[in-house]
């Protein structure tokens, strides 16, 4: 099958608070991620999106001429789009338009290996063309194949609204099915308490959780250098101190803006933040991009209801952070390397102590 070619369409809205490129570039690798080529790329500059048609119309007929001259099989859009935004959109664009929203989904159908992390996203799915695509036949008579279009709900798309809302309704008491079992499954077992790992994307929690599990291959949480790698939570028994030992959970990593989709889909999975004891932030060191990814995990622990949990801030990949890389990182978190191992025993002295003061305050 032949690679898909995109043509990445953004409005700059210029809020100096929230730059567009850092995001415009991960949105750029996670098309790369879903398995398309990246082909160019059209930036409008606006004070506020059009209404109508997100770009303006004059500049939406730039890109069809643009994504002809390139090539381009489909048209990936960054911003938010309305339904109506859409349907002008495809008056004037003849290729399948993919929004950021459906290159997640698409990288989540590809990464789900569970049945229950397959349910997930074909819930999430479901909802996102429930809430965007009904009514606009043809987006869906275009969407075609590949990329926004993959996963166990794929052969959904052109179903009506009433049988969608039918297999959600089934689809979302299967998940109370799961919920119930990981309810059971969370219960306190001997005062042990529950360590659960958050972070964004890709800054290697799977791998911290294998190297304080001393996970061997066979029963090691699956790691790999890619978004969303980890859908299924893991639980591990981790040895903190003599005589102290926690369970440490896994968890589905945050990106910005996390579409509400699939934290509506992912909440049984992520209820293991609200029985956590402790939630182990973890951050990717070696990225100079940190501080957002940051702010952005707190937000959507905030969106979640568990942001006043205590917290350990744990810096990871350290080894592969330039010593002189700014911005500087914070002097009281613990800087480790899951790879080399190198800080683990600060961090769990870290650990420790945040658990026992939380007891303490029971």
């Amino acid at each position: 099958m032949a690679v898909e070619r995109a043509l990445v369409v953004a409005v700059d809205l210029r809020d100096p608070k929230r730059p567009l490129e850092p995001e415009l570039a991960e949105f750029e690798a996670l098309i790369e991620a879903a398995g398309a080529q990246v082909a160019g790329r059209i930036v409008q500059r606006l004070d506020a999106v059009d209404a109508a048609t997100l770009v303006g119309s004059g500049k939406a007929r730039e890109i069809a001429t643009r994504a002809e001259e390139l090539g381009a099989t489909k048209v990936f859009v960054f911003n938010d789009l309305r339904p109506r935004q859409r349907k002008n959109l495809d008056t004037i664009i003849t290729l399948p338009i993919v929004d950021r929203t459906m290159v997640i989904l698409d990288i989540f159908a590809q990464r789900a290996r569970s049945r229950e992390g397959k349910l997930q996203v074909e819930l999430a799915q479901l909802r996102h063309r429930q809430a965007n695509l009904i009514g606009s036949e043809t987006a869906l008579s275009r969407l075609g194949g590949g990329v926004g279009t993959r996963g166990p709900g794929e052969t959904k798309l052109e179903v009506d609204r009433r049988t969608i809302g039918a297999r959600i309704s089934v689809l979302g008491r299967q998940l109370e099915t799961v919920r119930r079992a990981r309810a059971v499954r969370r219960a306190p077992r001997g005062g042990t308490p529950l360590v659960a790992l958050v972070g964004y994307t890709n800054v290697g929690k799977s791998s911290l959780l294998n190297r304080l599990a001393h996970s061997t291959q066979d029963g090691a949480a699956f790691v790999a250098d890619q978004p969303f790698a980890t859908l299924d939570p893991t639980l591990r028994r981790v040895y903190l101190a003599p005589g102290v030992y926690a369970r440490v959970a896994d968890t589905v990593g945050f990106i910005t803006e996390l579409p509400k989709e699939l934290i509506n889909a992912f909440r049984a999975t992520l209820e293991e933040l609200e029985s956590a004891d402790v939630l182990l932030h973890v951050i990717d060191a070696s990225n100079p991009d940190w501080p957002r990814q940051k702010q952005s995990v707190e937000d959507i622990l905030h969106e979640l209801g568990v942001a006043g949990k205590p917290t350990v801030l744990v810096f990871n990949k350290i080894d592969k952070r330039d010593p002189n890389a700014a911005p500087a990182l914070p002097s009281d978190a613990p800087a480790v390397s899951a790879r080399t191992g190198a800080g683990l025993d600060d961090l769990r002295a870290r650990i420790v102590e945040r658990v026992a003061s939380q007891a303490a305050h029971a």
